[in-house]
């Protein structure tokens, strides 16, 4: 994709430029402790590599399948351990947020803010978010065609804030499936801004899984890499040392021992697509 975009600095690691970018960490904060290590074990993988790093955990995730299924710490114990490994691993943290009195506490510690994918059109979500002045990841929902994310760019334009990422997390096709379409890559490019793919998200089976979803992460790769070859700005993966035992959307997760070899695959992508 050849189309002029603005570049988004968060927290000094740069989206859009010459290198390919990652955002990546568990889905939700678990155990903080498992939480640190993984920030550390990204943080050394991509400085070697020369790849800007984001880390994203979620300190709560309001749209489980089920009303038992885990959640996450919530906000305050959540921003707190967000604070703790950016401060300690010295990387710049990105998390959800689902309502507008949640905006101000994560700008407070957060580096990114990210607008969940069934909310990017809520406009109250999206003006409180964009006010802060932090850069914005904005998922397309599963249900907007990519074009219609000029809408939603608007409304965090209409706060002066021009630091928008957007994010393509696949589409729903029939019941518990989403598929990829790649054109909306080029799509969502042409609007001017840097554009993430999530792995993980895509190859997801919304509530397919008997009370939660599933998910095919043997897709993950394959996707990850036509995305790069397409020519997206950042990878967004969501990683655990453990995935088949994690407490949210670990069906679709990523072994962390997993993103060292793909990423240098993705490096590789980029670089012969590039030449």
């Amino acid at each position: 994709m050849s189309e002029q975009v603005r570049t988004v600095s968060v927290g000094g690691q740069l989206i859009g430029g010459e290198r390919l970018a990652l955002i990546a960490g568990p889905c939700v904060l678990e155990d903080p402790a498992m939480a640190h290590d993984a920030a550390a074990r990204l943080r050394d993988l991509t400085a070697q590599l020369q790849v800007p790093f984001i880390f994203k955990a979620s300190f709560d995730k309001a749209n489980r399948t089920s009303v038992t299924s885990y959640r996450g710490p919530g906000l305050e114990r959540g921003l707190e351990t967000l604070a703790g490994i950016k401060a300690a691993v010295g990387v710049p943290v990105v998390s959800d947020v689902h309502e507008t009195h949640q905006v101000r506490p994560a700008a407070a510690v957060l580096d990114m803010l990210q607008i969940p994918a069934f909310l990017c059109r809520q406009t109250d979500l999206l003006v409180a978010a964009g006010e802060t002045g932090l850069p914005l990841n904005l998922k397309k929902g599963q249900f907007l065609a990519p074009d219609d994310m000029r809408h939603c760019v608007e409304k965090v334009r209409s706060t002066g804030n021009e630091s928008i990422t957007l994010c393509e997390r696949g589409s729903t096709f029939g019941y518990h499936n989403l598929v990829v379409d790649m054109r909306g890559l080029v799509i969502m490019r042409s609007l001017g801004y840097p554009v993430v793919f999530d792995v993980t998200h895509s190859v997801q089976l919304p509530g397919g899984g008997e009370g939660r979803s599933g998910g095919e992460r043997r897709f993950a790769a394959p996707l990850a890499r036509a995305a790069v070859a397409v020519g997206v700005d950042a990878i967004f993966a969501e990683v655990h040392p453990d995935p088949d035992h994690a407490l949210c959307d670990g069906p679709n997760m990523l072994p962390l021992a997993e993103v060292a070899p793909l990423l240098r695959t993705l490096l590789e992508v980029r670089s012969a697509c590039r030449t």
